[in-house]
C-alpha cells in the first residue's frame, strides 16, 4: 500500500515541476530572446515481481514504481525578429548547418532542431549568440540583443553585461550612438565612409548548444567550453545580424496552455490517489486494528 502512496507522491512533484516550467515559460512570453523551456519526465527503474511457492520463484512481471522530473530542456529555435527601430537593438537569423558523416551532406533537423542518427546518437542544430561578459571576467550567451551604451562608450546589454567583440574585448563605441551602423555579418561601419571600421560584434557559435546552462536575465553560461566546442563566428557561417530588430521569445502559447492544463489535471488525479491511500490508512488504523 505504501507503495502505491509514493508512486503517486513522486507524480504530484512531477506535475507541480511541469506546471511550473509551463507558467514559467507563459510569464516570459514576451521576453526578448527567451528560450522555451520544456520539462522532461522518466520513470523510476522498473522492479521485478516475483512469487515464491514450495520453494521455486517463479517471475510474475514488473512493476513502475513512478515518475521523476529528470530535467529541464532549452529549445534553441528561432524566435519572430520584429522592428524596434533602435540603431542599438541587434537580432540574429541563423541557419547553422552540420555535415552527416554518413552521407557528406547537410543533416536534416526536425522541428525541435534535433536529429537521431541510426546508432541512436542524438544531435542537436548548432546555435548563435551574442557574446557578453560579467564583472568576474566570464563569458556569457544571449540573443538578447537590446544593448545600450554607457558613459564611458562600452556596449551593454540589458542585464548590464560587457557586450564583446569577436576579439574576446569588450565592444567600445567612439562616436555618438545615432551613428552606429552594423552589417549583416556584425561589422562595425564607419559613419562617414560606410566600410567596416575594423570591429566586428562577438557573436559566438555553440556546436553543442544542450550543453549551455541557463543563468536567468536572458543569459547562459557553458560549464565546459570546450566539450560545448564554443568559438567565435566566421563568414563561412549561415547567419545574419539584423540592425534595428530584436527577436522576440520562441515559446508556443497554445501548447503551454495545453501543458499547464493537463499537468494541473494529472496532478490532481494523483492527489486523490494519494487522498484514498490515506483514507484506506486510517482504516486499517482506527478500526482494523480496534478488532
Amino acid at each position: 500500500m505504501l507503495r502505491g502512496l509514493y508512486t503517486a507522491a513522486a507524480g504530484m512533484v512531477t506535475q507541480q515541476r511541469r506546471h511550473d516550467t509551463a507558467v514559467q515559460n507563459i510569464a516570459n512570453l514576451n521576453t526578448t530572446g527567451y528560450k522555451q523551456v520544456d520539462s522532461v519526465s522518466h520513470a523510476f527503474p522498473e522492479v521485478l515481481i516475483s512469487a515464491m511457492s514450495g520453494g521455486i520463484v517463479k517471475p510474475v512481471g514488473k512493476m513502475n514504481t513512478g515518475v521523476f522530473a529528470e530535467q529541464s530542456v532549452s529549445q534553441y529555435l528561432q524566435g519572430d525578429l520584429i522592428e524596434s527601430g533602435k540603431p542599438a537593438d541587434f537580432a540574429l537569423s541563423t541557419d547553422l548547418q552540420v555535415a552527416d558523416p554518413a552521407t557528406g551532406g547537410n543533416i536534416n533537423f526536425d522541428g525541435s532542431g534535433k536529429y537521431i542518427t541510426p546508432q541512436g546518437e542524438v544531435i542537436y542544430r548548432p546555435q548563435a549568440f551574442f557574446t557578453v561578459q560579467d564583472n568576474d571576467g566570464n563569458n556569457l550567451y544571449t540573443r538578447n540583443g537590446s544593448f545600450r551604451v554607457g558613459p564611458t562608450g562600452e556596449v551593454l546589454s540589458a542585464g548590464g553585461f560587457k557586450v564583446l567583440d569577436s576579439n574576446g574585448k569588450p565592444l567600445i563605441l567612439t562616436g555618438p550612438q545615432d551613428n552606429l551602423k552594423v552589417d549583416g555579418q556584425g561589422n562595425l561601419l564607419d559613419p562617414v565612409t560606410g566600410r567596416p571600421s575594423g570591429t566586428k560584434i562577438g557573436i559566438s557559435v555553440v556546436t553543442r548548444p544542450q550543453e549551455l546552462v541557463r543563468d536567468g536575465n536572458g543569459v547562459f553560461h557553458a560549464d565546459d567550453v570546450k566539450n560545448a566546442e564554443i568559438r567565435f563566428a566566421n563568414g563561412t557561417d549561415n547567419l545574419q545580424v539584423r540592425q534595428r530588430y530584436l527577436e522576440n521569445s520562441n515559446v508556443d502559447a497554445t501548447k503551454m496552455t495545453v501543458d499547464m492544463n493537463a499537468a494541473y489535471r494529472a496532478y490532481e488525479a494523483n492527489q486523490k490517489v494519494v487522498q484514498y491511500y490515506d483514507s484506506s490508512l486510517q482504516k486499517a488504523v482506527n478500526e482494523v486494528g480496534r478488532v
